[in-house]
C-alpha cells in the first residue's frame, strides 16, 4: 500500500543546491515566491509516496542563515473571513500559525504585507493586532489596469506607492496561507523598490506542482488540477520555454497568460527580463526525484478520486458548484481512474447497505480492509477506528477494548449535562476513552500503541462526517472520503 516513489533525500539536496545557484545568480538578493503548502504540504505526500509534508520547511532550514520569511495577506480575504479549507482556519489566524511555526523552527519570520489595501476595517484591525505582536506590518495599495497599465505600476504611483518591505537576508521567501494573495506582485514591488535604491534583486518561483518536466497528462499533473478546482488552473505547454528552447515544459494557465507583462515589467525595471519563459522563473527540482514512477502515478490517480468525492461534498454543502464536479470527472477520465478504484468505497457502502445505518471502511498498510457500522454506543467512524487498531494489534474482533459502563456515563454526559441529542460517541471521544482505559488495561495499550501505524490508511464513509470526526481522521493522517449525502434529513449539520 505505501510503496515508496519518491526519494526525499535527494529532493532536499538538489532543490538547496538550486536555490543558491539562483541566489548568485541575481548578485546575492533573490525574491522567492512561495506557492503551496509551506510546513504541511500533505498533498505533495500523497501524490509522492515517500515525499515528507515538511521537506519544504526542511530545505529552508538548510538555508536558514540566509533566509527570512514576508508573510502576504490579501486585505478582502481578511475581510471576508476566507478560510483555508484543510485546517479550517482564517488566513489571518494562519497568518499567526504561520510565522510562529517558522520562528519555533528558527527561521527569521517578522514581516506582514497586506495587499489590496483601501481601509477594510477588518485588515486595519488585523494590522492593529500585528502591530501589538511586534510583527511589522506593511501596505499594498490597488492600482488600476494591473497587471497590462505597465506605464502606471512601473512608477511612483504604482509599485511606488506601495510599502517597501525591509529585509535583511539574502534570501526572501514570500509566502502567505493561501492563493490570491498577491505574493508575485509584492515580489515584483520590492524589485522596483531595490532598483530605485541601487540594488539589484532578482525573483524566482517555488512551485512544486504543476511538474514542469513531467507530461502534461500525468497523473501528478493532472492530481494538481483536480486540487485546484476552484481556482480552475490548467495544465498548459509553455509556448515560451518551446520557442525559446525547444523543449516541451509544462506550467499553469495563470502563469503563462500573464508572463508577457511580467517580462515588460522586468524590462521596465531593469532595461532586460532574466527570463525567456514563465517555466524558466521556477526552481522546482521534484520531478528529478522520482525513484518509481509507477507507484507515483497510482498514488496520484487515488489523489484524484479523492478530490472527485471533495468536490461532490463541497456541492452537497453548498459551498461547491457543479462544474468543479464536472471538471472532476473529466480529470478522472483523463487519468483513466473511477471512483470504484478507491478499494474502500464499495466495502463501506455494502454494510451500510445491509445494516441501513452509516458506515464506514479502512484499507490497512498491508492491504487490509476493516469495516465499522452504527450501533447504540457508537457511531460507524469511532466503531471503524477501534475495529482497525484491533486488527493492527493482532487484538481478537470479539474482545471489547472499552466496556460498556465507561461509555454509558460518557453518552450520559453528552445528552444530560451537554445537551447533546446523539448518544453515541464520536471518534475523538472513543480515542479518550481508549486512553483511559489503557492505563490499567494491557490490551487496550496495545491497540493504544496502534495509533501510530493508521497513518496513510484509506477511509471511506458511506454519509458526510461531523467536522469532529473529519478533525480526528485528519490529525491521525488518515485519508478520508465520503459519500455526498447527510445522515439525517435536517437542514442544520453541525
Amino acid at each position: 500500500m505505501h510503496t515508496i516513489g519518491f526519494d526525499n533525500a535527494l529532493y532536499l539536496k538538489l532543490q538547496t543546491q538550486h536555490i543558491r545557484e539562483r541566489i548568485a545568480q541575481f548578485g546575492g538578493k533573490l525574491y522567492l515566491e512561495f506557492g503551496g503548502k509551506l510546513f504541511d504540504d500533505y498533498h505533495a505526500s500523497r501524490v509522492f509516496p515517500g515525499f515528507e509534508p515538511d521537506s519544504k520547511l526542511k530545505m529552508l532550514l538548510k538555508l536558514r542563515e540566509q533566509a527570512e520569511l514576508v508573510l502576504v495577506l490579501n486585505a478582502n480575504d481578511i475581510e471576508h473571513s476566507k478560510r483555508r479549507g484543510d485546517l479550517d482556519i482564517t488566513y489571518d489566524a494562519d497568518a499567526l500559525r504561520l510565522i510562529d511555526e517558522a520562528r519555533a523552527s528558527g527561521l527569521s519570520a517578522n514581516s506582514v504585507v497586506i495587499t489590496q489595501y483601501c481601509g477594510q476595517p477588518a485588515a486595519e484591525a488585523f494590522e492593529h493586532k500585528l502591530v501589538q505582536l511586534g510583527v511589522r506590518v506593511y501596505r499594498h495599495y490597488p492600482i488600476e489596469g494591473y497587471p497590462s497599465n505597465l506605464p502606471l505600476i512601473v512608477s511612483p504611483d504604482g509599485f511606488g506607492k506601495n510599502d517597501f518591505v525591509e529585509t535583511e537576508k539574502p534570501l526572501v521567501v514570500v509566502t502567505a496561507p493561501g492563493p490570491g494573495s498577491g505574493k508575485m506582485a509584492v515580489c515584483l514591488s520590492q524589485l522596483y523598490h531595490e532598483h530605485q535604491r541601487g540594488v539589484a534583486a532578482g525573483y524566482a518561483k517555488f512551485e512544486t506542482f504543476p511538474v514542469w518536466n513531467l507530461p502534461q497528462q500525468h497523473p501528478v499533473n493532472l492530481a494538481y488540477e483536480a486540487a485546484t478546482l476552484d481556482l480552475e488552473d490548467k495544465n498548459v505547454i509553455d509556448p515560451y520555454h518551446l520557442q525559446a528552447y525547444n523543449t516541451v515544459a509544462v506550467n499553469y494557465n495563470r502563469d503563462v497568460e500573464v508572463f508577457p507583462v511580467l517580462k515588460a515589467i522586468f524590462e521596465a525595471i531593469y532595461g532586460k527580463s532574466p527570463y525567456c519563459s514563465p517555466t524558466d522563473m521556477g526552481v522546482n527540482m521534484a520531478g528529478f526525484c522520482i525513484s518509481d514512477d509507477a507507484a507515483c502515478q497510482q498514488a496520484a490517480r487515488m489523489e484524484i478520486v479523492r478530490r472527485y468525492y471533495a468536490a461532490r461534498c463541497a456541492l452537497r454543502m453548498g459551498v461547491g458548484s457543479e462544474e468543479e464536479v464536472r471538471n472532476a470527472e473529466l480529470i478522472m477520465n483523463q487519468a483513466h481512474v473511477a471512483r470504484e478504484d478507491r478499494r474502500v468505497v464499495a466495502p463501506a457502502l455494502a454494510v451500510a447497505e445491509e445494516t441501513g445505518e452509516p458506515a464506514a471502511a479502512m484499507e490497512m498498510p498491508d492491504g487490509r480492509i476493516v469495516t465499522g457500522k452504527t450501533s447504540d454506543l457508537l457511531g460507524a467512524s469511532a466503531a471503524l477506528l477501534l475495529n482497525a487498531l484491533k486488527a493492527l494489534a493482532g487484538i481478537k474482533k470479539e474482545i471489547d477494548l472499552i466496556s460498556a459502563t465507561i461509555i454509558e456515563p460518557i453518552q450520559d454526559l453528552k445528552v444530560n449535562h451537554l445537551g447533546n441529542h446523539n448518544p453515541r460517541l464520536h471518534t475523538d471521544e472513543i480515542l479518550v476513552a481508549l486512553s483511559i482505559c489503557a492505563a490499567t488495561n494491557p490490551t487496550a495499550e496495545l491497540a493504544m500503541q496502534a495509533l501510530q501505524d493508521l497513518r496513510g490508511c484509506e477511509v471511506h464513509s458511506s454519509v458526510i462526517l461531523s467536522s469532529v470526526d473529519e478533525n480526528t481522521f485528519r490529525k491521525l493522517g488518515i485519508n478520508l472520503t465520503c459519500e455526498p449525502r447527510y445522515q439525517s434529513k435536517q437542514l442544520y449539520h453541525k
